[in-house]
């Protein structure tokens, strides 16, 4: 992408551009998301462009007013991580006077949380309690996002805590840029790193007076919902009289100390910004984060709350779905290269490939197919596309078979047009004639499936013309002509057993072909179950050391009271884990999913 495009307008009405989602769509890597929020005209694309490792792109304008209206996009080549896209959103001001709308600009914030993975505030001057009240969005995130839909919702994540601990599931890092600074990093005459400067202006005060509560409020949601916070102090870049001309000044003509700490922020972002991630810590690309931002706008532009459970559920069908269609067209591409006809084996083997192709894509695209519902969905595909193929080749052996005999033929229908074998001894010229053909189509390469059952029915309607021919013949007494009925009969008897063993031995390479099936969807389904079930176990340990932490910063500060209110949130995420250890859903899983699957298969080909 050479340039930002608009991805959310906002008009006071919020909407995802078409063009902006139609780029996403085509985002096929893992994304690493960075959005910044922050008041308006405190610098924040300046950051975003250097983060995209461009002197411009992001307006940064260079009066009072706003410039960035709704959120911007811009994805370029992450630096460091090879095949993945770094997304930078630019967010319109926070506290635009000119808008003067306090629940357009919650929306805003909110929408920066759902689609980031790490999330940079930018600020000015210092953080003290006017600059930690600015970041008051914070403290209506539990009403403007919800983890789970009501009726999924236990009593215990309905209290502070259990959202506490759901939010930090999904939550994005935290970054807090402080623009302008001229402070001495210094508390009680001590030097400090800006982590424990940002972790000093986040300390709480004890009391419950209604002064106190509001002062801690702010600070404990940061606190609980960003529990990875890292803090960056920029002096002023250049003098107050060139600020206007940020965008083209010279790098040499910005201060060194503004250029370092500008170097050491990029550096974090690159080097520590992690991957979009989902609830059960699955990761997300861009074609996720469109279907992602689509859902969560269309939800706030129609008056509702959005819901990461509901959004999650919507783009596993829609991803589930294209996974079904992009794993039976890999299929139904493959096998449409095939020249037919071809014969079992050869076609057992595309089969085979083309199969083993189909179902890596659809387990590459597939995104929570917890009951393998899907993946039963493509299974049934694939076997109905295969059968159609097998259908054709038939078809076309059938063609190029009966093609081939009645080209073998002709000479001995011009021979008998002619009368040719109306004489004595014209049998035994008939039968030599006769087996030159059967010699010939036995030579003949590539007649596939068809080849015996097509020869058989050929020598039954050739029966009465080779028994007239006999008749004919005066020079044979009438033992000789029972002798040559009989081993006639037989030939044709064992032309139609050699037929038969042609069809059951498609039949049995088919019901092998089915079964190799099977077994490389349950590796498919047990690789992606376990690597899903992986991540959500990862996620949840994760959380639960969050909380365990915060519950030990708690009582060390002497927040006694705080730290055993978190006792029930942190006992369920450990009943969370202990489940998922115990637990083996993925066998239970197959078998409900292949079982049924196998059965009809195998009904099938008896009745066959």
């Amino acid at each position: 992408m050479e340039s930002p495009i608009c991805l959310i307008e906002n008009n006071g009405t919020l909407r995802v551009v078409p063009e902006a989602l139609s780029y996403l769509m085509g985002v096929r890597q893992p994304v690493v998301v960075v959005a910044i929020v922050g008041l308006y005209r405190t610098g924040k694309s300046y950051l975003m462009n250097k983060l995209a490792g461009k002197q411009k792109g992001f307006s940064l304008g260079a009066t009072i007013q706003s410039h960035t209206k709704g959120i911007w996009m811009w994805c370029v080549p992450h630096p460091l991580r090879k095949d993945h896209t770094l997304v930078l959103l630019d967010t319109e001001g926070l506290g635009d006077v000119e808008k003067g709308d306090q629940e357009n600009d919650t929306w805003i914030f909110a929408l920066a949380i759902l689609l980031s993975s790490t999330l940079v505030y930018n600020s000015k001057g210092a953080i003290d309690n006017q600059a930690v009240e600015n970041l008051q969005y914070v403290t209506e995130l539990t009403e403007r996002i919800k983890v789970k839909s009501p009726a999924n919702a236990s009593s215990a994540e309905d209290g502070d805590d259990g959202a506490d601990a759901q939010f930090v599931q999904f939550f994005p890092s935290f970054v807090w840029a402080v623009r302008d600074f001229t402070l001495l990093l210094e508390i009680n005459g001590k030097k400090v790193t800006e982590e424990q400067y940002l972790e000093h202006a986040l300390t709480l005060k004890k009391g419950n007076d209604k002064k106190t509560v509001a002062y801690n409020l702010p600070r404990e949601c940061i606190r609980n919902y960003f529990p990875e916070r890292r803090c960056f102090a920029f002096e002023t870049p250049a003098a107050p009289e060139k600020m206007a001309h940020l965008e083209s000044m010279d790098e040499n003509q910005l201060s060194s100390s503004f250029k370092a700490v500008t170097l050491k922020f990029c550096n974090y972002i690159y080097n520590e910004s992690s991957v979009k991630k989902v609830k059960g810590g699955l990761p997300v690309t861009g074609r996720m984060l469109g279907h992602l931002a689509k859902t969560y706008v269309e939800t706030i532009a129609s008056g509702g709350v959005p819901c990461l459970e509901n959004a999650v559920v919507a783009m596993a069908q829609i991803e589930n779905q294209a996974a079904v269609q992009e794993g039976l067209q890999v299929y139904k591409k493959g096998m449409q290269e095939i020249t037919f006809p071809v014969g079992m084996e050869e076609m057992s083997r595309k089969h085979g490939h083309w199969d083993s192709q189909a179902i890596e894509a659809f387990t590459n695209r597939s995104f929570k197919d917890e009951n393998g519902e899907y993946m039963k969905t493509l299974m049934e595909a694939i076997k109905e596309a295969y059968a159609a193929f097998l259908a054709e080749n038939e078809k076309s052996s059938e063609g190029l078979c009966r093609q081939l005999l009645s080209q073998l033929s002709e000479p001995i229908a011009k021979k008998l047009e002619n009368g040719f074998y109306a004489k004595p001894g014209g049998y035994d010229l008939y039968c030599v004639d006769h087996q030159d053909l059967l010699d010939e189509y036995n030579r003949a390469p590539n007649k596939g499936v068809k080849a015996e059952e097509v020869l058989g029915i050929f020598l039954k309607e050739k029966s009465v013309e080779s028994a007239v021919v006999m008749q004919a013949d005066k020079h044979l007494t009438e033992k000789e002509k029972k002798i040559h009925e009989e081993r006639e009969k037989a030939a044709l008897l064992g032309q139609q057993k050699k037929a038969e063993e042609e069809k059951r031995l498609q039949i049995e390479k088919t019901l092998k072909d089915e079964r190799e099936s099977h077994e490389k969807v349950v590796q498919g389904l047990r690789k992606k179950m376990e690597a899903e079930m992986a991540l959500q176990k990862k996620e949840l340990e994760m959380t639960l050391e969050c909380k365990l932490r915060k519950q030990r910063d708690l009582m060390q500060q002497g927040f006694k009271a705080k730290s055993d209110e978190m006792t029930q949130a942190i006992n369920s995420l450990r009943a969370e884990v202990s489940q998922i250890q115990s637990s083996n859903p993925i066998e239970s899983i197959l078998a409900a999913v292949l079982l049924p699957s196998l059965l009809s298969k195998g009904c099938s080909f008896r009745c066959c």
